[in-house]
């Protein structure tokens, strides 16, 4: 195991401080953003974004839906970039993430909503960026410099930033309040301790990871890190879906994470993990709901909406631990740049 402390790791304990930057030095451009959306009173909202953004934007499309009743869809950024064809996008907002703001089908897609009718929002970690020039309203992240390639802070202040947006959008007191109690939540979020998982996967290729709602989202994110900085093959589903097919794989020894928000679907979520070890899997999950499969720790916020996000920073210490545990630099993983330019 390499000892050397790797850049994401100071990123991550950086979480804490840049969500409390966000709340406390955007909250006039949040809450302008918010009346803009209110304003605007969308009927429908269009996502656009790639890689962990896309992940961000999943998320936020399960809080728009659930708190503001608004169907949200992702668009292939490709449907501009590589096919040039036009949306027609009036009445809708769009929201565009991107922490490099510079990926050319990105920018280009999220001028092609603008010039289609939509309010442009633009959620970014460059604020001078291509992609903050062409939306309507530019969003400064605030999540300073991220070296590592694997993004971690810059993602969750681009839920943060989406999900405050949202809560001056709708005037949800609530949901506002539990915002402004992130940065504690997520300080607690990063002394957690998940390595008991990590004798689940010694020997084993591939995984599982299970959520549901915005925890899927969270899910989605997990995978892709597994694969980013750790080499291991990871696969998100919702805890809903794997039982149409993909369980089909699970047997003995078959690692599976189940990442359960305490909302709503956390007793099914928890159903469904109890139901795979009953296959034979190693299933953990972040409930206390299970019967069967082990339980890891987590920390509420309080709030429904919120409670999935501080999920991905006890994540992001873990998954951190394993790459090095496994001799790989999570800094610098093979093949993978910090700005993927696609187009």
């Amino acid at each position: 195991m390499s000892t050397a402390p790797s850049r994401m790791r100071a990123e991550i304990e950086e979480i804490p401080q840049a969500a409390a930057r966000l709340i406390r030095d955007g909250r006039e451009a949040l809450i302008a953003a918010g009346a803009a959306l209110r304003q605007r009173n969308p009927v429908m909202i269009a996502t656009i974004a790639r890689g962990s953004s896309d992940h961000a934007a999943a998320y936020l499309k399960y809080a728009v839906e659930l708190v503001a009743g608004v169907p949200v869809a992702s668009i292939g950024p490709s449907v501009t970039s590589i096919y040039g064809r036009a949306l027609r996008l009036e009445g809708c907002a769009a929201v565009a993430v991107s922490q490099s703001g510079k990926s050319p089908d990105i920018v280009a897609m999220t001028e092609a909503a603008r010039q289609g009718g939509a309010l442009t929002l633009a959620l970014t970690n460059t604020p001078d960026s291509p992609i903050a020039a062409g939306a309507d309203i530019p969003l400064d992240l605030m999540a300073g410099t991220e070296r590592s390639v694997a993004a971690t802070k810059s993602f969750v202040n681009s839920v943060v930033a989406g999900l405050c947006v949202l809560a001056h959008w709708r005037e949800d007191a609530a949901l506002i309040s539990a915002l402004d109690r992130l940065p504690d939540i997520f300080e607690r979020s990063i002394a957690l301790d998940w390595t008991e998982f990590a004798a689940a996967l010694e020997g084993r290729p591939s995984l599982f990871v299970l959520g549901r709602g915005p925890a899927y989202a969270i899910a989605a994110e997990a995978a892709l890190k597994f694969k980013e900085t750790c080499g291991v093959h990871a696969e998100a589903y919702s805890a809903a879906e794997v039982l149409h097919g993909p369980a089909r794989i699970v047997g003995p020894g078959f690692p599976v994470l189940t990442l359960c928000a305490p909302d709503t679907a956390e007793a099914a979520v928890a159903d469904v993990a109890d139901r795979l070890h009953g296959q034979g899997a190693r299933v953990f999950a972040t409930s206390g709901l299970v019967r069967r499969a082990r339980s890891l720790p987590g920390v509420t916020t309080g709030h429904p909406i919120a409670d999935a996000l501080p999920l991905v920073v006890s994540f992001y210490v873990f998954v951190e631990q394993l790459a090095r545990k496994l001799g790989f630099d999570p800094d610098n993983p093979p093949h993978l740049n910090k700005v993927t330019e696609t187009r």
